[in-house]
Parts: C-alpha cells; sequence; structure tokens
C-alpha cells in the first residue's frame, strides 16, 4: 500500500541560527552567518570566512549527558545532534527510557566526512605511541555513520538506522530515501537530515581548488552572491537541519503539527559524460532529474510556485537556471520564485540540502519566501532566462503552495524533492 508522507518535525543548527525560531527570523531578514575565522587567517587560508553555527557551551548539556561530552570532538555530530533532537521534539516525540526499541521509528542521516578534529587528534596520539589515550569513543566519532549511531541511542530507533553520503546532495537524497521507506510501508516514522564539520581540516581542500572567494575577508556578510555578476565562488559552511518525515495516518492519529507533505523526488548521477565531470553537473542529467522528480510527485510543471535552488554562488549558478527553465519549460515572467539561502550560510556542503530543507518547509508552512542576499547584481545570462522580479531581493509574503528543492553535488549526483502545503 502506497501511504502519504507528511513533515511533523524539524531542527537546525545552521550558520545563521540555531533552533528552529532564530533560523526562522534570520531568514525572514537576511541575517548573514558567515564571519571571518582567525584559525583560517593563522594557517594562510586565501579564502578566510566561513559559516559555521555558534554553539554556547552551557548549551550543549541540553543535548549530551556530561560522559557524552567527555572526548567529544566532532563539531559535525554535535550540529546533528542537535537539529535531531530539536526535530524529534518538534514532533512531540518523546526521548523517554524504553524497555524495548521503537521498531516503528529509524534514522537516516547523512554527512560527509565525520570527526575530522577527532581523527586528527587520533592521528598524533597513534604517531606519538600514545594509542590507548584514544578513548573509547573515537571509533564512533570518527565513523561515517557516527551521527545515526549517536541519534538512534539517545532515542532508541528500532527501524533502518543509517548514514548517506553524497556530497552536496546528502541532506536532500535522506529525505528522499525516508520517504521512500515510509511510502512503501517499511516505517512510520523517520528522522532524515544530514550534517558536516566545520574547521580547516573540512575546507582546506576547497581553498586548495581555488574556488572560494578571497577579496571578503573584511568583508564577510557580502561574499557569498548567488545568480549574482560579481559571485566569485562559494563560501564554505557547516550545521545541520533534521526533518521527522511520518506516515499521514500515523500523524493524524497522533494529532500531530504538520509542516507540509512530502509529494516525491528523485535521485539520479549524469555519470561524468558529457559536460558532467567530478565537479560539474551533467545538464542533461539535471534536468532529468527535475522532470522525473515531478513525474513521480505527480506535479506538472506549471503547480511550481516556487523554487529553492542549489545555486552556490559560482559560474554554475546561470547554468542551473538554465536547467531548470528548459525542464519546467517556464522562462521570463512564467518562470517561478527562485531563491538561495547560501547567501545567508555559505554552501554547508553536506548539511546544505538538510539545512535548505528546513528553509523551504518553513516557507510553505508561514506563507512567506525568502529573499536572495547579494543577489541585487544579477547576472546578465540568468536576466535572459528569468525576470528580475522572480529573483526577489526582499523577503516576500506570500502563499506558495509547491515549491520544489534541488541540490547537486561533487561526483556529478543530483537530488530533487518536491514539498506541497497542507
Amino acid at each position: 500500500m502506497s501511504r502519504r508522507v507528511v513533515i511533523t518535525g524539524m531542527g537546525v543548527a545552521a550558520p545563521n541560527g540555531v533552533g528552529l525560531d532564530n533560523f526562522e527570523y534570520a531568514i525572514r531578514v537576511g541575517k548573514s552567518g558567515i564571519r571571518f575565522q582567525e584559525k583560517l587567517k593563522e594557517l594562510k587560508f586565501s579564502c578566510q570566512i566561513a559559516g559555521a553555527p555558534e554553539i554556547p557551551e552551557e548549551m550543549l548539556s541540553g543535548y549530551f549527558t556530561p560522559l557524552q561530552l567527555r572526548g567529544l570532538n566532532s563539531s559535525g555530530i554535535v550540529y546533528g545532534v542537535i537539529a535531531g533532537l530539536d526535530a524529534w521534539k518538534d514532533a512531540g516525540l518523546t526521548r523517554e527510557e524504553k524497555e524495548s526499541a521503537d521498531w516503528d521509528s529509524g534514522i537516516i542521516f547523512g554527512t560527509g566526512l565525520s570527526g575530522a578534529d577527532k581523527f586528527r587528534e587520533a592521528i598524533n596520539l597513534i604517531d606519538e605511541g600514545k594509542t590507548r589515550r584514544l578513548g573509547s569513543t573515537s571509533v564512533l566519532q570518527t565513523m561515517a555513520s557516527g551521527i545515526s549511531a549517536y541519534l538512534s541511542g539517545m532515542l532508541g530507533s528500532g527501524n533502518q538506522v543509517t548514514t548517506n553520503s553524497s556530497a552536496c546532495s546528502t541532506g536532500t537524497e535522506a529525505i528522499l530515501m525516508a520517504y521512500d521507506r515510509i511510502k512503501s510501508g517499511k516505517a512510520k516514522r523517520i528522522l532524515a537530515g544530514s550534517c558536516g564539520d566545520s574547521g580547516p581540516y573540512i575546507w582546506g581542500g576547497f581553498d586548495a581548488m581555488r574556488i572560494l572567494p578571497h577579496k571578503y575577508n573584511d568583508n564577510p556578510t557580502e561574499a557569498s552572491r548567488p545568480m549574482s555578476a560579481s559571485a566569485s565562488g562559494f563560501v564554505p559552511g557547516s550545521g545541520a537541519g533534521a526533518l521527522v518525515l511520518e506516515d499521514m495516518e500515523s500523524a493524524e492519529a497522533r494529532g500531530a503539527t504538520i509542516y507540509a507533505e512530502v509529494l516525491g523526488g528523485h535521485i539520479n548521477s549524469g555519470g561524468q559524460v558529457g559536460d558532467g565531470t567530478m565537479t560539474a553537473p551533467n545538464s542533461e542529467a539535471v534536468k532529468r532529474c527535475i522532470k522525473k522528480a515531478l513525474e513521480e510527485a505527480d506535479v506538472q510543471p506549471q503547480e511550481i510556485d516556487g523554487i529553492n535552488g542549489h545555486l552556490t554562488a559560482t559560474t554554475m549558478d546561470s547554468t542551473e537556471i538554465q536547467n531548470w527553465s528548459d525542464a519546467l519549460g517556464r522562462k521570463g515572467e512564467g518562470f517561478p520564485l527562485i531563491n538561495s539561502l547560501k547567501g545567508m550560510t555559505g554552501h554547508c556542503l553536506s548539511a546544505a540540502g538538510s539545512i535548505e530543507c528546513v528553509a523551504t518547509v518553513l516557507q510553505l508552512k508561514k506563507d512567506f519566501f525568502f529573499g536572495n542576499v547579494n543577489s541585487a547584481d544579477l547576472h546578465p545570462d540568468i536576466e535572459k532566462v528569468v525576470s528580475r522580479e522572480k529573483i526577489p531581493v526582499e523577503t516576500q509574503e506570500v502563499i506558495l503552495k509547491t515549491i520544489a528543492k534541488a541540490s547537486f553535488g561533487f561526483g556529478d549526483v543530483n537530488a530533487v524533492v518536491v514539498f506541497r502545503k497542507i
């Protein structure tokens, strides 16, 4: 039996806001979370700015026990646990001790690289002949599935518990994987999302590739410029987003608040052929992913009211816009509203998709469409395809029914999900 899937809870640890209320306020007013990073200057990075959630020490005690905090040195796990537990609580679900596992609830929580700082700490101890000082949690913090393991232990989840990893499409992919499992009746609810570590050991490779902006170290909030003619590369970021996906029948039976419905979506790869490479998308695959997402969601192109794009503030933004136009058969004034969160957060890598899905669903539930920060000077190739009013700079109070969210990642991988207002 095919079941309808809805979102009943959300949590977020983003560079511009930790907690759902703080995050909603930030995206409404265009608050940036991109800041100068002294450590990057010390290490002689060209780009010395980044987006990272600000987590006060006192906040950690609300999510971790003293024993769990002992030796914890993985920012991604910290972000993921905060977002995940907040989403679970927001859904009206509890964390009390149970005699048996919760067989109906699962976790699909992705990441890119887990525990980079912990791994460095471990390498140093091993090289110094102090292996016994690694501690009992070094494996848990550095294994890819560390985040889903942490959350499962805290929530007692007995259904599928796993971690996916598909570069920048990780979070959106996790949501679609959860959707498929619930739709097929294999789970009643799944905590889905993704997280990403912060720090020089995560961002260094991108700085070496020279794809990060280096002229904004004194003006961090102006550096990330999606769809802009003056865009000069993406700003690295980090954080976590989490959503509780649930069988609608289960959600209604327990009187849960419903944010939106997940209508469906699609995941594919461009195979790194044609114009696709390890770092650039195959446009044919992107357009196919969009079309198949609409088909699987049973939505017509004209029904899409808004798009939350991948749009990283690179030269590929205009290509993405053209791909959307071709896939939907819409352009000019007929193009949907479109926005990018990355002007406020930077590119949160493996956490980007889930954080941006939280932002997308908030817009549906709260009847607004956030503005595109630093996008006033549109790239001329984009202006040829989309009317200026479809890329608002300021937040609009508007009722949208259906929004498509896309994430595209290194390795030429794509994910598109379609949400609908209820």
